[in-house]
């Protein structure tokens, strides 16, 4: 588990990688199984895909480190989720997934 400023330190980190893509050509959500979101919710390639999630310390904390990406230019849609929504995700955007 982690703190706001770890779970965006990490997200952040990961994003950096991927220096052609901008927070547009990202998606950013929260869940309490971010596995079952991406790889099939979301339908990204768990092999060969860009993604990451990290689990926060709280669903509070999950849902304002969401809301930061999303007013950041990040795609995504507010709210969902219960108090075991507490894994920030994020993934790039392509052709195959589903948003």
């Amino acid at each position: 588990m982690a703190t706001a400023q770890e779970v965006i330190a990490a997200i952040d980190g990961y994003m950096q990688k991927f220096s052609g893509k901008t927070n547009g050509d990202w998606y950013v959500g929260i869940a309490s199984d971010a596995r079952k979101r991406l790889f099939t919710d979301h339908n990204v390639d768990e092999k060969n895909g860009a993604w990451i999630y990290r689990q926060a310390d709280s669903h509070t904390i999950a849902r304002n480190v969401e809301a930061a990406y999303h007013k950041a230019g990040c795609k995504g849609g507010p709210g969902g989720g219960d108090d075991a929504t507490d894994k920030v995700y994020a993934y790039v955007i392509t052709s195959t997934t589903a948003e």
